[in-house]
């Protein structure tokens, strides 16, 4: 896999470190029990995998490289680059504007752009409407497209199941980027709907065994289904696929059953294509490494992430179920050895915890974080809970 050129101000000397020497001992990826971090008092658990993902890399190196080498033009996002708060504020300090926020709201109108300026499609993808507006106006988007080659892996599935006439089902977030943009590109193809969750595909079954009606279906799904969607034709045969970061164990779930309601209703053999898994190799290391990790005895977890980052949500959500797990966006958000600011991913909002670390003679910590969060940042929350027991990290130890 090829490397990057990504700031060295997003890399960690530590971290790097730490990273090659677990490849060069497991380079088929069978080992996910997390590395010690021995400090005495304080015992760090780091993830196996954690960290900025190829599609991440690949986005950064591109939008850094249009900066550098287009000084004198006006320059856009579609909207974030990633779900990252760190990335896009080194973005927008260097002149980048966003057109659109993370819901598709537009916050720059299309009408105001010309065929000089430059718009980066970010990792997640885009629209085909959206790519048809901004081709009408003449600028070019090839150079400066940062869809993530596993997302788009995701779209040529979908495309070559709806060939052979399947509906495609997708699991993913409705509002998130990544699954707009599938959606539109599925829908292209044939029928399309969105499942959110679980929950949501057993209501969706009710459709698909003729349970509830057209009406109450297009109310319920309303923005999730693709024009001219029939309940009584296009789940005849369906072809399950994800947004990438979703759960794995999940999405499998949502898969199977699916697929057994298709086929109380439907029992032809072929009324399920055979997707399988869509999630990116990221996704599945890190969700690995997560359940590695918890394998181990701890104290509590720190996962670090943009608040809007589904695939580092789905990390904090795996944690939550075994430990005290504190979900923070960058080391100031660590106010002292008391008092730690983290999101409540349930809520929705900021919180406060007084008291996080454990009174004991020795913690343990499980530290991970997502796809799209540079090690630097991690780097400098192991930094800070270190000084709270006058301990250095151990840099020769990984030389």
């Amino acid at each position: 896999m090829r490397s990057f050129e990504v700031p060295g101000f997003y890399r960690s000397p530590l971290i790097s470190a730490i990273k090659q020497k677990r490849k060069a001992a497991d380079k088929l990826k069978k080992d996910f029990q997390p590395t010690l971090l021995d400090l005495g008092s304080l015992q760090i658990l780091l993830a196996r995998h954690f960290g900025f993902c190829y599609g991440v890399e690949n986005a950064i190196e591109i939008a850094f490289r249009t900066l550098d080498e287009n000084p004198d033009k006006r320059i856009f996002l579609l909207s974030e680059m990633i779900h990252n708060p760190q990335v896009n504020a080194d973005l927008t300090s260097r002149g980048i504007r966003f057109l659109q926020d993370t819901k598709g709201n537009q916050l720059i109108p299309f009408e105001s752009l010309n065929a000089e300026d430059i718009v980066l499609i970010p990792a997640f993808g885009t629209t085909l409407e959206i790519e048809s507006i901004l081709k009408k106006i003449g600028i070019r988007l090839e150079s400066y497209n940062t869809t993530c080659p596993f997302v788009e892996k995701v779209w040529n599935r979908s495309e070559s199941i709806a060939q052979k006439a399947y509906t495609i089902v997708i699991h993913g977030k409705p509002t998130h980027e990544e699954t707009r943009a599938t959606f539109s590109h599925a829908a292209a193809q044939g029928p399309a709907v969105v499942v959110k969750d679980m929950q949501q595909a057993a209501r969706l079954a009710r459709y698909i065994c003729q349970e509830a009606g057209q009406e109450e279906f297009e109310t319920e799904f309303s923005g999730q289904y693709s024009s001219g969607f029939r309940i009584d034709q296009h789940f005849r045969r369906i072809g399950v696929v994800n947004q990438t970061t979703m759960l794995a164990a999940e999405t499998q779930a949502i898969a199977d059953f699916l697929k057994e309601q298709v086929r109380s209703i439907y029992p032809e053999p072929d009324a399920v294509a055979d997707t399988r898994d869509t999630l990116c190799y990221a996704t599945s290391d890190n969700q690995s490494a997560v359940m590695g990790m918890l394998d181990t005895e701890a104290d509590m977890a720190i996962v670090v992430g943009g608040y809007n980052s589904s695939n580092t949500s789905h990390l904090f959500e795996l944690c939550a179920e075994k430990l005290p797990t504190f979900y923070v966006d960058g080391p100031d958000r660590i106010e002292n050895a008391t008092t730690i600011h983290h999101y409540d991913f349930h809520a929705g909002q900021d919180t406060t915890t007084h008291d996080f670390l454990p009174k004991k003679d020795i913690i343990r910590v499980l530290v991970t974080s997502g796809a799209s969060c540079p090690d630097a940042t991690v780097e400098r929350i192991l930094e800070k809970l270190a000084g709270f027991y006058e301990r250095s990290l151990p840099y020769s130890d990984w030389q």
